[in-house]
């Protein structure tokens, strides 16, 4: 898909088909998602596949019982590595090279299943402790994005965006 047909055919699905998602097409979604830049390469995140029925089902109350996560054929976590990043950045790489990783890998893969035919929703609304509870998430683990992904079964429509004049000044 065209970069600008990609931009312009990502919105957030919340409903999905009961279809899962096959293996080959999973691993090239994360071996994209793993494609994105990082502080020093270091690439200090996780990433956790959630499919388990009560996995899903833990997650749902750790989301608020958000539709998407309960429809979504899969939930992918996205966890910053605190450990991985301040080795080399110290404390800088501690609170936010890790996260930046983590955030950046999570919009690639979001792009990267949309470009497969996926629809995606990013979830930011979680309880962090508990979602690292359900993954198993070493202390140093933080859990940054879940994304739902699955097939769709709605037809997304794109949202307004504020003016460039409200977010860009040029200095």
């Amino acid at each position: 898909m065209e970069f600008d047909t990609l931009l312009s055919a990502r919105h957030s699905v919340r409903d999905y088909l009961d279809t899962k998602i096959d293996g080959a097409k999973l691993r090239k979604i994360i071996q994209q998602a793993m494609s994105a830049p990082s502080a020093g390469n270091l690439q200090a995140y996780r990433i956790y596949l959630v499919h388990g029925e009560r996995a899903r089902e833990e997650m749902l109350a750790a989301t608020d019982f958000q539709e998407s996560v309960r429809k979504a054929a899969m939930l992918i976590v996205f966890s910053a590595d605190q450990k991985r990043s301040e080795s080399k950045y110290h404390e800088r790489g501690h609170e936010l090279y890790s996260f930046q990783d983590a955030t950046i890998a999570a919009a690639y893969c979001q792009l990267a299943a949309v470009n497969e035919g996926l629809g995606v929703v990013w979830v930011g609304g979680f309880e962090p402790l508990e979602v690292a509870r359900i993954v198993d998430a070493k202390s140093y683990e933080v859990p940054v994005a879940i994304l739902a992904l699955g097939y769709p079964n709605e037809e997304g429509e794109a949202t307004g965006r504020r003016p460039l004049k409200e977010i860009v000044k040029e200095v």
